[in-house]
């Protein structure tokens, strides 16, 4: 008889013999070599995405780094000409009365990067180090990551767009300075890192610790 207080391990559908694509959520039984539906090679676990998270996740912050010391706009009117960091860039929106436009971008800009780094890094961690938080929170949280990803260009978009209008010869112009590129390639590493995670092992970690 099994203790009292001790939670019974769920059945997965690894115990069952069936594996699901992560592309399109069709199930197959264990053994299969690709989807049908969409030609995805089946795995039952990718053993080696915790690798390719950190590397992914490493890489990000290193760009990231870059992308707040050098400018992210370099801006000409007549014969001045300005460079503007992403945290300098929305001070002077909010000092020309853009509040909402500078909070925007500070949002997208750092508190969702830096989020998405500590989120990412602290699951990968969990499934190697088994941690008190329960699997459902932690599978949420790898999804709102998910989520908001598509949001972290904002900041690249706006430097775009201000490019695209702001061409008046000699008078004024907007060009994006060398942080844009940095910062774009810390979104894009960013979200290979979050796509590489397997979120089928925060079920495997938590499966482990409860048959202990």
């Amino acid at each position: 008889m099994e203790d009292a207080g001790r939670q019974t391990p769920l059945t997965t559908a690894r115990d069952e013999g069936l594996v699901a694509c992560r592309r399109c959520t069709r199930v197959w039984p264990v053994g299969t070599a690709k989807c049908d539906r969409c030609g995805t090679a089946l795995r039952s676990r990718d053993l080696s995405s915790l690798q390719r998270v950190w590397a992914w996740l490493a890489v990000g912050l290193i760009c990231y780094i870059p992308a707040n010391l050098y400018p992210m706009l370099r801006t000409r009117v007549l014969f001045t000409s300005s460079e503007d960091t992403i945290i300098e860039g929305a001070m002077e929106l909010a000092a020309h009365g853009s509040l909402g436009v500078a909070v925007v971008i500070l949002v997208a800009s750092v508190l969702i990067p830096v989020g998405k780094f500590v989120a990412i890094g602290w699951l990968a961690y969990s499934v190697a180090k088994p941690l008190s938080m329960e699997p459902h929170r932690r599978h949420k949280l790898y999804e709102i990551v998910e989520f908001i990803g598509r949001w972290s260009m904002i900041d690249v978009f706006v430097v775009a767009i201000l490019s695209a209008l702001v061409q008046l010869n000699f008078a004024a112009a907007i060009n994006p300075g060398p942080a844009a590129v940095t910062f774009a390639l810390s979104v894009i590493f960013t979200m290979l890192a979050a796509q590489s995670f397997d979120p089928r092992m925060i079920w495997d970690t938590n499966r482990e610790s409860l048959s202990r």
